[in-house]
């Protein structure tokens, strides 16, 4: 790869503050409900103690944003299924932001923090490089499960309904420009730098010719903040997951430009990520929560639990919104605020179809890459050797075996092969630098 300058990456201090389908036939026919014990149900494997797999400990803590796609970690929880598998105290705990999920993470539950959580895939890369810690120094973490593919969006201020935007950004780039000369700041808001979201949002930006490190400001802000903020017109768009999207086009704050299947189709998104000195002392603690939590992916999944799984998750202690901010958009009917409609559940989040739990390797890569494009990694990191030690596809295996999953329905690959994005640009993972040299807008050097 070509030289890259080492640009420090910052986190903005002050957010801290604030048929294919499932089951395949290898889960329980009746899963457990709010008045149904975990041991009146089929088993989906076998108990840990018929099996010995005890667990070392019975507790640990989890951590989790207020988005739509943490759902299999509260559903494990408000289903019984951690309890199932032997984790009786497993706590779940609602973060204020992603910072505060770093921050929680790197205190370990021995220091007062979490042993693992809901999570933006690149972060436990940043954590186990050193480079987002507070002290700089290394918290090697472990990717144990992708927990949905799709289910973010893109969403602009109505100051821009006439130029009706959507997976095309092309038509913002003269308003932008506008503004700029006018010496206004557009605000374009992310969740944490280098994050999805961001990723997400300087693709879509870039791609329709707007260099989002010259043409915008792209700013932080925690997901249930979004709306808040477009309400007061303290940014111009944000990206974010669901269900923000859904709750600034109901309140009519604004309108969706996309929903992100539409920008990569079935792309993956946050994951289930723990302490690696966490998991290396209590393996079979470890499988039994990730047994729990592929579970719960499961129910997610089915279409008639739906509504149950908004009920729950909407609720005071978890996600705080009407469960109607919820739904729709989980279904795949989506409602862009601009008299757009459609009702794709193929684009809509996923939890467990056409694989959506797997960790592939190849997913972390493009992470990894992008997050090169942007400056936020030194070009000259090393993405196999990284990616090997975090990514733990190996125990998500043990752990869908474990489960009962025919092996015919697990990958046998760590790539899911080429990628190709709504624009026509292909990331093959066997050539990534292709990739990066084929970019006309990135912040390191051609």
């Amino acid at each position: 790869m070509s030289n890259l300058s080492r640009r420090k990456f910052i986190v903005t201090a002050g957010i801290t503050a604030a048929g294919a389908a499932i089951l395949h036939g290898c889960g329980p026919s009746t899963t457990p409900t709010a008045t149904t014990s975990p041991a009146e149900s089929p088993a989906t494997g076998a108990s840990p103690a018929a099996t010995g797999e005890t667990p070392e400990v019975t507790t640990a803590k989890l951590g989790f944003i207020a988005l739509t796609d943490a759902a299999p970690l509260i559903i494990a929880k408000e289903k019984g299924l951690f309890a199932k598998y032997g984790m009786t105290g497993v706590e779940v705990l609602k973060q204020a932001s992603w910072p505060v999920t770093r921050d929680n993470l790197e205190l370990g539950s021995g220091g007062g923090g979490i042993d693992g959580a809901h999570i933006l895939t690149p972060m436990p890369y940043f954590m186990s490089l050193g480079t987002i810690t507070k002290t700089k120094k290394p918290v090697p973490m472990y990717i144990l499960a992708r927990l949905n593919t799709n289910g973010q969006g893109i969403s602009v201020s109505n100051e821009y309904k006439d130029l009706k935007l959507t997976v095309d950004s092309k038509p913002l780039k003269a308003s932008l420009a506008k503004a700029k000369a006018a010496g206004k700041e557009t605000k374009v808001a992310i969740t944490f730098p280098g994050g999805t979201h961001d990723l997400w949002m300087r693709y879509w930006l870039a791609a329709g010719g707007i260099d989002p490190n010259k043409d915008a400001s792209v700013i932080p802000v925690p997901p249930p903040q979004m709306v808040a903020n477009m309400k007061v017109g303290s940014m111009g768009a944000f990206c974010v997951g669901e269900p923000w999207n859904a709750q600034l086009v109901n309140q009519k704050l604004g309108y969706s430009a996309l929903i992100t299947g539409e920008l990569w189709k079935d792309h993956p998104e946050k994951a289930f990520s723990m302490r690696k000195d966490w998991v290396d002392k209590n393996p079979k603690a470890a499988k039994a929560i990730l047994m729990a939590i592929l579970e719960a992916q499961q129910w997610c999944e089915k279409a008639e639990n739906k509504e149950e799984m908004v009920k729950i998750i909407s609720g005071r202690q978890y996600l705080k919104v009407p469960p109607e901010d919820i739904l729709g958009r989980l279904q795949g009917k989506v409602d862009f605020g601009d008299g757009r409609t459609i009702d794709n559940p193929d684009l809509a989040m996923k939890f467990w179809a056409n694989n959506a739990s797997y960790p592939y390797k190849s997913h972390d890569l493009w992470f990894l890459t992008e997050d090169i494009r942007w400056g936020y990694l030194p070009e000259k990191t090393d993405t196999k050797k990284i990616i090997d030690e975090v990514n733990r596809e190996d125990l998500w295996k043990e752990a869908a075996q474990a489960l009962g999953v025919p092996a015919a329905e697990i990958p046998t690959s760590s790539s899911r092969g080429v990628e190709t994005f709504f624009d026509g640009v292909k990331f093959d993972p066997e050539n990534p630098q292709a990739y990066l040299d084929g970019l006309k807008i990135k912040a390191i050097k051609a």
